[in-house]
C-alpha cells in the first residue's frame, strides 16, 4: 500500500510550495476534498506568511463510536506528539469544520531532512487525527502491555457512518472491516478483489505480513456488534496483527494502511473498471475497422458496372463484321 495518497500529497505540495515562496507573501485560501469525505480548507494572508490555517471535516461518525468535542479520542495528544511546536489547537474549530490549527512554517527543523519529515506528517493530518484510537491500542500491543479494553471490540470510525472494528488482545489485535459499496458492479469487482487479496497472503513472499481472510458473513469477533454495522454486501475482511507489526516506525505504517485500507480496495476496483471500459472499447474499435474493410468499394462497384457486356441484335453483328 502507498503510505502516502494522492490527496495528502496534495496538501505536501502546498506546504512544500508555500514554504519556498514564502518571502513573496501570496495570499492563499484553498478547499478540497479528500476520499472517505474527508475536507480541508487551508488559508494564509500577506500579512502573516508564515502562518497557515488548516481546518479539517471529519466524516460523520456512526452511533457505535466514541467521539469527543467531534475528534476521535486521543486526537488532541496525538497532535500534539506529532507536530509539537509547529502547530497550535484552535478551540473552537471554525464552523463545518472538526479541527482548526495554526501552522507556523517559522517554527519547522532547520535541517532538511528533518523538515520535511515533519511536513509529510503534517499532509497525513487524515492518519494522525482518524488514527488516534487505532494508535494507542497498537502501541501497546508493540510493548505487550495488557490494554485496559483487552478482549472488548472497539468501533472505529473511517467513512461517513460507517465503522470497521479492532478487538485487543495481549499477543495480537484483529482488525475487522465489513466492506460496503453502493454500485453492484463494484461490489462483484470488490468481492473477487478481496477473495484474491487473501490468496495472494498466502504466497511465501508475503510470510511476514499479517494473517488476512475474507468471510461472507460476520466474523466471530464481531458478535458483540451492533446488527446495523454488520450489513456488508462485500464481505468482511479480517487482519491479524502481531506486535511485529506495529514496532518503532512499522506503526505509522500499519496505522496509515488500516485506517484507509476501503479507500485502497475502492482505488483498485475504480483502476479495474478502467481497465476493462478501455479494452471493450479497443474491442469495439477493432470490429468497426474489420466491418469498414468488409464493406465493397463504390468505385469499384461503379466501374464495374460501366464495363458490362450489351445484348446486340443478329443486324448489328452482321454491320459490325462488313465494317
Amino acid at each position: 500500500m502507498i503510505l502516502l495518497q494522492s490527496q495528502s500529497r496534495y496538501l505536501l505540495q502546498i506546504l512544500t510550495n508555500r514554504l519556498h515562496n514564502i518571502e513573496k507573501g501570496v495570499e492563499l485560501d484553498c478547499h478540497w476534498v479528500e476520499f472517505d469525505d474527508i475536507r480541508y480548507h487551508i488559508q494564509a494572508s500577506i500579512k502573516n506568511p508564515h502562518l497557515l490555517h488548516l481546518s479539517v471535516s471529519l466524516p460523520t461518525p456512526p452511533p457505535e463510536t466514541a467521539f469527543s468535542n467531534g475528534l476521535p479520542l486521543g486526537a488532541i495528544e496525538a497532535i500534539k506528539a506529532a507536530y509539537g511546536t509547529v502547530v497550535h489547537i484552535l478551540d473552537p474549530p471554525r464552523d463545518g469544520f472538526n479541527l482548526t490549527v495554526k501552522l507556523n512554517l517559522s517554527k519547522l527543523p532547520p535541517n532538511e531532512e528533518n523538515r520535511q519529515a515533519l511536513l509529510v506528517k503534517i499532509a497525513s493530518v487524515r492518519e494522525v487525527v482518524m488514527g488516534a484510537p487505532l494508535r494507542v491500542i497498537l502501541k501497546r500491543l508493540a510493548s505487550r502491555s495488557v490494554p485496559s479494553s483487552a478482549g472488548v471490540l472497539v468501533p472505529l470510525v473511517h467513512r461517513p457512518n460507517e465503522s470497521f472494528f479492532l478487538l485487543p488482545q495481549v499477543e495480537k489485535a484483529t482488525v475487522v472491516f465489513p466492506m460496503r459499496f453502493n454500485d453492484s458492479v463494484d461490489t462483484v469487482l470488490a468481492t473477487s478483489f478481496l477473495q484474491e487479496f487473501v490468496e495472494a497472503r498466502r504466497s511465501a513472499g508475503l510470510n511476514n505480513a499479517p494473517a488476512c481472510l475474507w468471510s461472507s458473513s460476520p466474523p466471530s469477533e464481531l458478535k458483540d456488534a451492533p446488527q446495523q454495522a454488520l450489513s456488508a454486501n462485500a464481505g468482511f475482511v479480517s487482519f491479524v496483527i502481531s506486535p511485529r507489526h506495529v514496532e518503532g516506525k512499522k506503526l505509522d505504517k500499519t496505522v496509515w494502511n488500516l485506517s484507509t485500507f476501503h479507500a485502497y480496495v475502492n482505488y483498485h476496483v475504480k483502476c479495474s473498471e478502467g481497465f476493462m471500459h478501455t479494452r471493450m472499447r479497443r474491442r469495439v474499435e477493432s470490429l468497426i475497422q474489420a466491418l469498414d474493410r468488409a464493406k465493397p468499394d463504390e468505385n469499384a462497384s461503379i466501374a464495374a458496372q460501366s464495363k458490362s457486356f450489351k445484348r446486340l441484335s443478329i443486324e448489328d453483328t452482321r454491320g459490325n463484321s462488313h465494317s
